[in-house]
């Protein structure tokens, strides 16, 4: 008798992958031999927004994911809200300009709001903070924002209470704000990409559908990050979960067991596996490297496109 063989072992036996069951988003079910690769900014705290431009101008990259977090720049704060004051619609159209002018367009922005804190007038002063960077958006022209849920932490916890992102009253306030999220985002023109995590209230791909499913708009999407899912997903459950929604990824990596992000090529993720879906899947959607650093950058983007060479696919 023959046994039927997956997709997965497929992939695992590095043969060319079959046609998708899924159409992709782009609602073309061939599958692209096209991967579109970019950097995450916040890593290169030490460069000047024109410095970094030029850097990857020569190395080649056309894209980025851009956090406010260069030498003349500086305003991202992760999980909690700054002060964009200064941060002007002029100011805002000379940065862009900046990479634009290198041939380098700004697919999103990051935001990291902390949208799970117990306190209302909190968690409204996190949402004016969100909608203040969709008016940063577009003043630089780029309508998505990315996020996590956010990160409380409770002090004095007692020993058997449920984990705070886990409270059934945590859930209800979460799908709430994202309703209001999606609100604002839809009065000004934006886009808002959730980024799953392990640790955190959107710990599995199935969490996270369920969330965007309560909230239902089509302004909320994804960001996906699958060195913060190999824990508890596969790729293709993650695939098969979110990629109705997947509009950009994080290119970074992890090892098993250890909360620890790093660079691609130094953890568990099976990219030539995760390439070949996202080609296949979601070819419109860019993959950007993440927690690469002036020192790691050069390593970690010769191990992805070693990866897109294996995969039998092409960087654009």
């Amino acid at each position: 008798m023959t046994s039927a063989i997956s997709r997965r072992n497929l992939l695992r036996a590095g043969l060319p992958a079959l046609a998708p069951t899924t159409p992709c988003a782009s609602g073309d079910a061939a599958i692209s031999k096209n991967v579109k690769i970019g950097f995450v900014t916040n890593g290169f705290r030490d460069y000047s927004n024109a410095a970094l431009a030029k850097e990857f101008q020569a190395a080649g990259i056309r894209r980025i994911q851009l956090f406010l977090t260069q030498t003349d720049s500086n305003y991202w704060k992760y999980n909690n809200r700054s002060d964009l004051t200064s941060l002007t619609p002029r100011r805002c159209q000379e940065i862009a300009g900046i990479y634009r002018s290198a041939g380098i367009s700004i697919h999103s922005l990051g935001v990291y709001a902390n949208l799970i804190h117990p306190d209302a007038a909190e968690r409204n002063q996190q949402l004016a903070y969100f909608e203040a960077m969709m008016k940063v958006g577009q003043a630089m022209g780029v309508r998505r924002l990315v996020t996590e849920a956010g990160h409380y932490f409770e002090a004095n916890r007692p020993a058997q209470q449920v984990p705070y992102d886990w409270q059934e009253g945590v859930w209800h306030s979460m799908v709430s704000t994202c309703k209001e999220l999606a609100r604002r985002a839809e009065a000004n023109d934006s886009i808002v990409l959730f980024e799953p995590f392990f640790l955190g209230l959107l710990s599995t791909a199935r969490r996270t559908k369920l969330l965007l499913e309560e909230a239902n708009s089509p302004q909320l999407r994804i960001n996906l990050d699958p060195a913060n899912l190999i824990e508890v997903n596969d790729l293709e459950e993650m695939f098969g979960q979110l990629q109705s929604r997947i509009e950009s990824f994080h290119a970074k990596d992890r090892k098993l067991h250890i909360a620890r992000g790093v660079p691609a090529g130094e953890g568990d993720v099976d990219y030539v596996s995760l390439l070949r879906l996202a080609a296949a899947r979601v070819p419109d959607a860019p993959l950007f490297l993440e927690y690469a650093d002036s020192k790691t950058r050069r390593a970690a983007l010769a191990y992805v496109r070693n990866a897109i060479h294996q995969a039998g696919l092409r960087e654009v």
